[in-house]
């Protein structure tokens, strides 16, 4: 059975006569990941600092566990598991300095924090590195430790901020691993404007764009609605373009390079199937075909194009 652990209801700020974010509303549940997802200045980072307890919202309530954040913050801030963009590490400590220092600041007693230290160093694979000062751990261990300092006090809410920013695409894997290991214990919001990472992660999405939610539904409702309208092919020779486009549903076709034709279609209705069968028909040596990722720019617009005529 699920539990809502985390909820916003109207919430809305404003910096000084603008509104940054107007009318959010989602819950949290205790299991599966919630991805808040939206470009650069949409509006997360101000709704994820007023559900954090960082920023008091002008409108609107925020709640964790049931606890009101504006009434009474300090004991809804306990629940709270907090990674920001950057880690806020020392870097001048030990894995294990550093751990016991944010176990102190989390009023930790002093009897459990060793069992609270090897918990988080367990969870997140950094037993072994104990010993090891901060600053020469890598990008990826340097996060894990990052994560390790938000379960520490085992709270009910998890928030994430960007947390694989800056890996390379190993740590970015293991990184998106431990999130989900994290999340079969509590619930976790994770921030992002990478749509890919969402998709990867999460169960759940709420999409912000210009303060508000666009959409807001599980993942799986998500690819469904948003579909791919355009593939890419590679070829050792570029084809009659003029036989590319009779095919049914193209509308259009764009030469991306020698070898590369990016193929837009309006009806999806076999498309890729069509296209590999007049591939053979015509001998155009295809090597390579796939659907395109859509952008976050598209995504946004498809929707905003869906809502206006709904």
């Amino acid at each position: 059975m699920t539990e809502i652990i985390a909820k916003v209801e109207n919430l809305s700020h404003k910096y000084s006569r603008d509104w940054a974010i107007k009318n959010i509303n989602f819950e949290v549940h205790n299991k599966g990941i919630l991805g808040l997802l939206g470009s650069n200045g949409a509006g997360k980072s101000t709704t994820m600092n007023i559900l954090c307890g960082v920023v008091n919202q002008t409108e609107g309530d925020a709640f964790i566990d049931g606890i009101n954040m504006r009434t009474n913050p300090v004991e809804a801030k306990k629940l709270i598991g907090f990674l920001p963009q950057k880690a806020p590490l020392h870097v001048e400590l030990t894995v294990d300095e550093y751990l016991i220092h944010c176990a102190h600041l989390r009023s930790i007693p002093s009897s459990s924090i060793k069992t609270a230290l090897e918990y988080a160093k367990e969870k997140c694979g950094i037993t072994h590195f104990s010993k090891r000062v901060l600053r020469n751990l890598s990008g990826g261990y340097q996060q894990r430790v990052g994560l390790a300092q938000s379960i520490i006090h085992n709270p009910k809410l998890v928030v994430l901020d960007e947390p694989t920013n800056g890996l390379d695409p190993n740590q970015i894997l293991e990184v998106r691993k431990l999130i989900k290991e994290i999340a079969e214990e509590r619930a976790v919001v994770l921030s992002t404007h990478i749509l890919p990472e969402v998709q990867a992660t999460c169960d759940n999405i709420v999409m912000i764009e210009n303060g508000k939610i666009v959409f807001a539904d599980t993942m799986h409702a998500f690819n469904n609605y948003i579909e791919p309208n355009s593939l890419i092919m590679e070829m050792t020779h570029l084809p009659d373009l003029e036989e590319v486009k009779s095919v049914e549903g193209v509308s259009n076709i764009e030469i991306i390079n020698n070898s590369q034709i990016r193929v837009v279609f309006s009806n999806d209705k076999n498309i890729t199937q069509q296209l590999i069968k007049k591939s053979v028909d015509n001998s155009w040596s295809l090597n390579e075909i796939y659907l395109e990722k859509t952008s976050l720019d598209g995504v946004f617009a498809q929707l905003s194009g869906k809502t206006k005529s709904n």
